[in-house]
Formats: C-alpha cells, structure tokens, sequence
C-alpha cells in the first residue's frame, strides 16, 4: 500500500525559521533507514505558504489568494511518500520520526493517507483508463 504522510505546519516554520544543522542530521538518519529497508518512494519540505497561493473553485468562477494563510495547523510543511504493508506498519514507522520543525515545544501533528490504486475505483475504471495512466506515469518517470 502506498501513503502519503503529511507534517503540518508551525507558526515558526511558517515565520520561515528553518531547522537547526543538529536537526537535519537526525531527519536524515530517518530518512536514511526508510531508504535502507526500501519504502521511502519520496519526500520533501515546503516553503512557509507566504510564498504560496490557493485557487478557490466555485463553479466556473476561479479565485486565486496569495498566501500567507492564516490557519497554521492546517498548513502542510513537508510530506513523504512511503510503500508499507499496512496502515499500522506506517503508523509504527512514524511514531519514530524525529520531527524537526523549527520552534521547541511546538505542538503539530502527522497526518497519514492512503493512496488511491486503481483496484480503488472499481468497475467505472475501465482498463483503457488505467492503461492512459500508466502511460502518463512512465511518461513522468523517464523525465
């Protein structure tokens, strides 16, 4: 199964503090044993959603907001995408991440989804569809 797992946001990730050298050291040794035992697929951080914007949909009509945003704990800071064989197992794997968002004692959480496959979407999948998406995806790959 595959996960998307999301680190929020902190008002001092936000501000653009960035994270001490200490603290790249112990993420990357993380980051490493996902590497080692083969389930790290990617990851990444973002930048404070200052330099961001939204795109609000309603209908046809299309607005677009520059950040920054105002609700901190709903912002995303970084993410991974990970290969695991259960929920739990992820669960397990991210109860041990080191995370190092700048601002000691600051409170955030991990939050962590599952990705779509395309057993997922059932018989209104059909096998031309998926066969489109996995042209997109090698397509995408071999960049």
């Amino acid at each position: 199964m595959r996960f998307m797992v999301i680190t929020k946001a902190t008002a001092a990730s936000e501000a653009g503090v960035l994270p001490a050298t200490e603290d790249f050291d112990t993420m990357g040794k993380f980051i490493q044993e996902m590497v080692d035992a083969g389930v790290l697929l990617d990851a990444g951080g973002l930048q404070s959603s200052a330099k961001g914007a939204r795109i609000y949909f309603d209908g046809d009509k299309k607005t677009v907001v520059d950040g920054p945003f105002t609700e901190t704990k709903e912002l995303i800071a970084g993410y991974y995408m990970v290969e695991m064989k259960s929920l739990e197992e992820c669960v397990e794997w991210f109860k041990r991440c080191p995370i190092q968002h700048p601002g000691v004692g600051a409170q955030t959480n991990i939050e962590i989804r599952r990705v779509f496959h395309a057993e997922d979407f059932g018989e209104e999948f059909t096998a031309e569809q998926q066969a489109a998406v996995e042209r997109r995806r090698a397509t995408v790959a071999g960049n």
